[in-house]
């Protein structure tokens, strides 16, 4: 029901806070950077799943907000995103790989993602069984639309950013940072604790 929420289906989701029964089923991550660099061979800049994937990685957005995007968002280097859940104003700087996809784009509409005729924007159900159709193509069912999210929150966290920092690209509560960065960030204090203990051996 959350995910209905990120997606704009619902305004709230009726089951938050009744506790989640133990299914076995593997948690949402990030996708793997070796994916990510197979679905950028797959699908060359101009393709909408291209530039569907740069959009959502790039400005660490749910795809509902992604979807509405506009060209006349783009100001000074970066989009102006109006969140539909949270009603957040963002200013997102546009990174270079987005920038390369939007460059590659047509502009038969008011908006950044259109339909196949290129008249309206493109539709969740298109854009959601386009990118699944890449995904059994190149070997990635196990990550989705939102998983995007979390390579946008764990990549910023893999910089150096702040929890702050990283809710000023995505709009996300702290909580919410701590929660999609919460195995990167384990991974990350791991190795900084085994390093210092292999340095703490060598003083010894």
């Amino acid at each position: 029901m959350e995910h209905c929420v990120d997606l704009g289906w619902r305004d709230d989701n009726p089951v938050k806070g009744a506790p989640e029964l133990k299914t076995g089923k593997v948690a949402q991550e990030p996708w793997p950077q070796d994916l990510l660099n197979v679905y950028r061979t797959a699908y060359p800049l101009g393709t909408r799943e291209r530039l569907v994937m740069e959009l959502c990685v790039g400005t660490g957005q749910r795809i509902g907000d992604v979807l509405e995007m506009r060209w006349s968002d783009i100001q000074d280097g970066a989009f102006l995103i109006r969140q539909n859940k949270t009603g957040k104003e963002l200013w997102v700087p546009i990174l270079p790989e987005l920038s390369a996809a939007l460059g590659a784009a047509s502009r038969h509409s008011v908006f950044v993602l259109t339909n196949e005729r290129g008249a309206n924007r493109w539709p969740y159900r298109g854009a959601s069984q386009a990118v699944r159709n890449v995904r059994e193509k190149i070997g990635a069912v196990d990550y989705d639309i939102h998983s995007w999210r979390y390579n946008a929150a764990c990549e910023l966290l893999e910089a150096g950013c702040s929890d702050d920092l990283i809710a000023d690209v995505t709009g996300q509560s702290q909580a919410m940072v701590l929660h999609y960065t919460k195995k990167v960030r384990q991974k990350m204090r791991a190795i900084e604790a085994q390093q210092e203990r292999t340095e703490q051996k060598r003083n010894v």
